[in-house]
């Protein structure tokens, strides 16, 4: 089990996920799964929706 949080996928942004570092994590899951590991992941979300739901 990989538990990505949103504040590792937003990289150096403020908010959001960067697109290097989403690659960055494929390759590097890619090349588990490659060599026969099973990978679960659970994908943060908090820097998406910042504030939501707060008023």
């Amino acid at each position: 089990m990989l538990k990505l949080s949103g504040e590792a996928l937003m990289g150096e942004h403020d908010f959001g996920i960067d697109p290097k570092v989403l690659d960055r994590m494929a390759l590097e899951i890619g090349q588990l799964v490659g060599i026969g590991v099973q990978v679960g992941i659970v994908i943060g979300g908090g820097n998406l929706f910042p504030r939501c739901g707060t008023q």
